[in-house]
């Protein structure tokens, strides 16, 4: 990926990607469990908040799988509520906590700033829930520094794998991760946008 590429140009692959996985889970998802809204026959699509987390990140998913056919998308954190993005200027509302929530066909997790993405990957609760939920997901998908909290929970261990291109050094030389520059990478059920 080039260092000229637009965040608006990752997002469209992002949400390309997102809108793949969610799709392939809702042909494939029988209802075992109740869906967080209740009733739901679609995919039940998980998006993970932290504090510091980039806005567009979740948000701009959200907007294309919450339109999926009976697709249910919720925002999940480690507490019900408010959660400031990088900015903290903004907040949006998590409806659900880490504690209710122990399956998803579809876990995306946000990039973030520095401080976000340090905080997510060094938040022991949170990727102990990531790991968890991951052993149950059709998909586990991330946007940007994402794929960072996905590798501190130890689920990139061996993988090709991409991230925001200015994260790239650090993502290879911290975990054990092959850096890919390119838009999305597919190892699995793993989807990681760039």
């Amino acid at each position: 990926m080039s260092h000229s590429t637009t965040r608006r140009n990752v997002l469209r692959g992002t949400v390309a990607t997102a809108a793949l996985a969610a799709t392939a889970a809702a042909a494939q998802t029988e209802a075992a469990y109740a869906a967080p809204h209740g009733g739901a026959s679609g995919p039940n699509i998980g998006i993970l908040l932290y504090d510091g987390y980039s806005l567009l990140d979740p948000t701009g998913p959200a907007e294309v799988l919450s339109r999926l056919p009976d697709a249910t998308v919720t925002m999940i954190a480690e507490k019900r509520g408010a959660v400031r993005t990088d900015t903290a200027d903004v907040a949006v509302v998590a409806e659900r906590s880490i504690a209710e929530v122990d399956r998803l066909d579809v876990l995306l997790v946000p990039g973030a700033g520095n401080r976000g993405t340090t905080g997510a990957m060094n938040n022991q609760v949170l990727l102990r829930w990531i790991r968890k939920i991951h052993r149950h997901t059709r998909w586990t998908t991330s946007v940007c520094t994402g794929s960072i909290v996905l590798a501190a929970a130890g689920l990139l261990d061996g993988r090709e794998a991409t991230t925001y291109w200015a994260s790239a050094d650090y993502l290879q030389s911290t975990f054990d991760v092959t850096y890919l520059p390119q838009r999305y990478v597919r190892s699995g059920k793993i989807i990681l946008s760039g």
